[in-house]
């Protein structure tokens, strides 16, 4: 069967609200797109059984794969199973083999399984069960008019699993191999607008249309796509990829999916044998907590200091308090000072400081909300300073405040040895 058209269904009433994002679509779009198959409907639906029957039986038929993600758990709310059921005209049964396993997955961790969820262990007529490794609720697939319909978990970490396992595999045996692919470069703290004026050449080069731009605060993805045979596919990739970063400049970081400046940054620490500590005022330890999310940074991060009050600036970084007095906390000369302070006390080849008024309150008219002083103080002496102002929203002035320091850094460490 080849499948030119598909469907997605999100299940869950939470992702209709403004907390969670339906994050699930997306992975399989991307996996679609890899393969040269249309999606040609996304959709989210709430915990009523009813309508997501009625949404399913307008799509069986009509689409050659459908998958729907979520409401496959125990509670009364979790309706995926019935709704299919319901839109297939189809009967639904609790099967004791997987019931069984279900217990055996709670025996493995110390607990008893609960009643309930032996609804999980329910099977519709004709239906495949496909197994969980990653969680207590097994998926399903079945086929009805020429529709392949798969039943995968909603939980993230669960979905990617049961793609890799079960999806890309048909995926493939019917599509043949990959036929589209992109590449992915990553570019930090650059505006939207500059990046676009930037790579304006490439569009006429390899089309518009195979070039997108994803704009995040401080950080932009650029994605080239392209299709044909794989040898001249990824031949056009490369081609696409350096042409990217020769247009965008130093303001490239990464390539690739799932690259972030912490992480690039951690890279460059390691690679150099060097070592960061940060002092913190208005950004309260996020640089500390965004660097250490990064696997292995106790190879490079020795520590840092959130140094919210100015007495805390002056007992654990050293900074003379009558240069707090003079200039203010939020100032060149404090953050240089912190600057330094923070690389002696703590014997680091870098420290990076944040000193500034994150609001909505504290502004003033020389140095209104949003205004952040940074600095890097490095080996020889050197101490490098960038004043940046973002009237935004607080936490987003705390996140681009430490981008743009992760940013100074890594510059600094792309730069090339001094001879």
């Amino acid at each position: 069967m080849r499948v030119a058209k598909a469907a997605i269904l999100a299940v869950g009433s939470e992702l209709l609200g403004t907390e969670r994002l339906d994050t699930n679509s997306l992975a399989l779009t991307g996996l679609f797109d890899r393969y040269g198959v249309a999606l040609r409907s996304k959709g989210v639906v709430g915990d009523d059984e009813e309508v997501l029957a009625t949404e399913i039986a307008a799509l069986v038929g009509k689409v050659e794969l459908l998958v729907l993600t979520g409401g496959l758990g125990p509670t009364a709310d979790d309706i995926t199973r019935p709704a299919v059921a319901r839109a297939l005209g189809r009967s639904y049964r609790e099967v004791p083999e997987l019931s069984a396993a279900i217990e055996r997955r709670f025996a493995s961790m110390g607990l008893v399984m609960p009643e309930v969820n032996r609804r999980q262990a329910e099977l519709i007529d004709g239906g495949t069960s496909l197994a969980n490794e990653r969680g207590s609720a097994p998926g399903m697939m079945l086929e009805e008019r020429g529709t392949r319909i798969y039943l995968f978990p909603g939980v993230p970490f669960e979905l990617s699993g049961m793609m890799e396992r079960y999806l890309e595999p048909w995926l493939a045996a019917e599509m043949g191999e990959v036929s589209r692919e992109t590449v992915v470069v990553k570019v930090a703290c650059l505006p939207e607008s500059a990046v676009e004026e930037r790579i304006a050449p490439a569009y006429g080069e390899f089309g518009r249309e195979n070039i997108t731009i994803l704009a995040k605060p401080g950080d932009i993805e650029l994605r080239a796509s392209a299709s044909g045979p794989e040898a001249e596919r990824r031949s056009l990739l490369e081609r696409m990829r350096l042409r990217l970063a020769e247009l965008v400049g130093p303001a490239v970081y990464a390539f690739g999916e799932g690259q972030s400046l912490e992480l690039a940054l951690g890279r460059l620490l390691a690679e150099q044998g060097r070592t960061l500590v940060t002092a913190e005022s208005c950004t309260g330890g996020l640089m500390a907590e965004r660097i250490t999310r990064v696997p292995g940074s106790s190879a490079y991060f020795l520590g840092g200091a959130v140094t919210y009050a100015n007495q805390a600036k002056v007992e654990l970084l050293g900074v003379p308090a009558e240069l707090i007095e003079r200039h203010g906390a939020v100032s060149e000369e404090v953050a240089r000072a912190m600057a330094e302070g923070g690389r002696r006390r703590f014997g680091a080849d870098y420290c990076l400081a944040a000193t500034g008024v994150a609001g909505p309150g504290g502004g003033s008219e020389t140095k209104p909300v949003g205004t952040v002083h940074l600095a890097m103080a490095g080996p020889e002496g050197r101490t490098d300073h960038r004043r940046v102002n973002y009237p935004v929203e607080r936490e987003r002035v705390r996140f681009m405040a430490s981008q743009v320091a992760f940013e100074m850094l890594r510059r600094r460490l792309a730069e090339p040895p001094v001879r």
